[in-house]
């Protein structure tokens, strides 16, 4: 706060900054009906003690706030899914991945149409069996009407198989597809 005396001296007005010193509360209360003509005058330094002592002085006192309680500690924050997706969950691995990766078994049922190719075609017993290999290199016997990960074996042809694949796509009207998987001599053929 900066303060400023205010002098009129014969119609002149002169502004001159006082010392930053606050002011006591008789000058607060005498300026507001101080005449006009009134000047005040910087206040006196308090006289220096005799003795050599140096007289502590008082602490200036905080003002004085009604106490206000202690807030209480906020609650944790759990989600409830309630039959809703998780926010925080990516949705680029909802798909035929995120499957394979929670459900996956042994053998054929955990492997994916698209992870397969298949090695042979075989008849036994009057109906067609393929083997296939999964992406580890181990080969597997099917048969027509086995699982996949993420579809079933609809036929076994000499050329090859068709599967039923589960679409997993939010997005897409066709939730079943075939997929044809040929022998791997005939795809070399084709290309």
């Amino acid at each position: 706060m900066r303060l400023v005396a205010l002098v009129i001296l014969a119609g002149a007005v002169a502004v001159t900054p006082l010392a930053a010193q606050p002011p006591s509360p008789a000058a607060k209360q005498s300026a507001g009906a101080a005449p006009k003509s009134a000047v005040p005058t910087p206040s006196a330094p308090a006289p220096a003690s005799t003795s050599g002592e140096a007289k502590p002085s008082a602490p200036a006192a905080a003002p004085q706030t009604p106490a206000t309680p202690a807030a209480p500690a906020p609650e944790a924050y759990t989600y409830r899914a309630d039959g809703r997706r998780d926010p925080f969950q990516s949705l680029m691995s909802t798909g035929a991945l995120a499957a394979a990766a929670s459900h996956k078994g042994e053998g054929p049922a955990g492997l994916a149409v698209s992870d397969i190719s298949v090695r042979g075609v075989m008849q036994s017993r009057g109906a067609h069996v393929a083997m296939i290999m999964g992406p580890d290199n181990k080969t597997y016997i099917v048969h027509q009407g086995d699982k996949l990960l993420d579809g079933t074996i609809k036929t076994i042809t000499p050329q090859g198989l068709v599967v039923v694949q589960e679409v997993n796509d939010p997005l897409s009207l066709v939730k079943q597809r075939e997929v044809r998987k040929l022998l791997r001599s005939l795809e070399d053929a084709k290309e």
